[in-house]
Parts: C-alpha cells; structure tokens; sequence
C-alpha cells in the first residue's frame, strides 16, 4: 500500500495529463484510489484560470490535483473489499457511507505531520472511529507520525501504533458483512428529527419571548 501522485491521459484529450492524488495496493492484486475531496488551494485552486499566476500564494506546488473521471469501485486485496478514504476524507460520512455499501473492510491513510503536536491526530481518529461504528466496518489507519491504529465494527481501537517514531503496527481485522440503519437511510432520519425537534420548541420559544415582551412592558 502506498499514497503517492500519480498521472494519467486524458480519455478525451490524449495531449492532456490528469493528476491525481491516490492510493495504490501494489500486492497481491494492483489498484488504486483517486482522492475525491480535494482541499482547495492545498490540492487545486478553485477558478484556477482566473488565480493561477495571480500571486505566489496561488502557485503551490502539488495544487493541480484533479477529480477521478469515472466511478472508483472498492479496492480488491485477497478476499476483502477495501473503501478507501485518503486524509480528510474520512470526515465526511456520505461519501465513507457510499463507498462501504459495497466493501466489507474501510482504509484511510494521512499524513498528519501538519497537526504537529496538536490534539489534532487525536481528533482525526476520533473521527474515524465514528465511520467504523456508523458503517459497521473494522477500519485500518496508516499515518505517518499520527495515530495509525485498528479499529474494529463497534469504533474501538484494537491495536494502536506508538506516535511520532518508527513502529510497525500488527493484527488482525474481520471482513464485515450487511447493512448498519446508517448504510441503509444515511442522515436522513437524523435530519427529520433535528427538524422535528426545531418544529416542537418553536411555539415554546414564541411564548417564552411573549411572556418576556409582557413583563418588560409591566415594569
């Protein structure tokens, strides 16, 4: 396994050259992920025509990452199937949700040397946790000096490596199968609720300002 760059032709301009930032399993079957939330300014610069060359600022190196042309299915290796989610990816929930409906392992890599010494690599993971549980998938972490961890079906950390040194991280993850209420609805349910709840306190509110209003006037 390996994040790396990688460069492809593109299908309707033979001329062009379409980068990507990836993940690839070299062994035993070869595949590869793009990455499909780009960081803007970081991996592309949003009306790149109108801001590129503007100002140093908008002239970083690695910043002309392109979005995957087709559809990406999971990542085969042996008998699993991997989603893949690459640094930040991992906090949105829809796109982990889409991409587990057809896998039964989730994978995220990131390089968390840009949180240095912060709470950050804590959070990250503490994000991750959260994909596992919602999807019900066992999930392997890989970073290079943040938490590389295995976290199981539930979101607990089964094995974690040692921060900020040299480890190589060993154990085992179970190949999960079926749909968690998550994978099935999405946040759909949650929203309905959220909405609910907002329609229930309203009057209460309006009543609450009211008895307010009345009181002020009455002194």
């Amino acid at each position: 396994m390996a994040g790396l760059p990688s460069v492809l032709t593109d299908a309707e301009d033979p001329s062009r050259r379409i980068f990507h930032n990836s993940l690839a399993l070299l062994s035993p079957e070869r595949a590869v992920y793009h990455k499909q939330r780009l960081v803007p300014f970081g991996e592309y610069v949003p009306l790149e025509t109108l801001l590129r060359g503007l100002i140093d600022f908008f002239d970083l190196p690695m910043s002309s990452f392109s979005l995957p042309q087709t559809e990406q299915p999971p990542l085969p290796f042996r008998d699993h199937r991997l989603a893949a989610a690459i640094c930040y990816e991992i906090a949105y929930p829809e796109l982990v949700r889409r991409e587990s409906l057809e896998s039964d392992l989730l994978l995220t890599v990131s390089n968390d040397t840009w949180f240095g010494h912060s709470i950050a690599p804590d959070q990250h993971l503490q994000i991750a946790r959260m994909r596992a549980l919602e999807t019900g998938r066992w999930l392997i972490r890989a970073t290079n000096n943040g938490i590389s961890a295995l976290i199981d079906a539930d979101g607990r950390i089964r094995a974690e490596a040692p921060r900020y040194q040299t480890a190589l991280l060993a154990g085992e993850v179970q190949g999960m199968q079926g749909l968690t209420p998550f994978q099935r609805l999405g946040a759909w349910p949650a929203l309905v609720l959220a909405l609910f709840g907002c329609l229930i306190a309203m009057p209460r509110l309006q009543r609450q300002r009211l008895s307010a209003s009345r009181a002020g006037d009455n002194c």
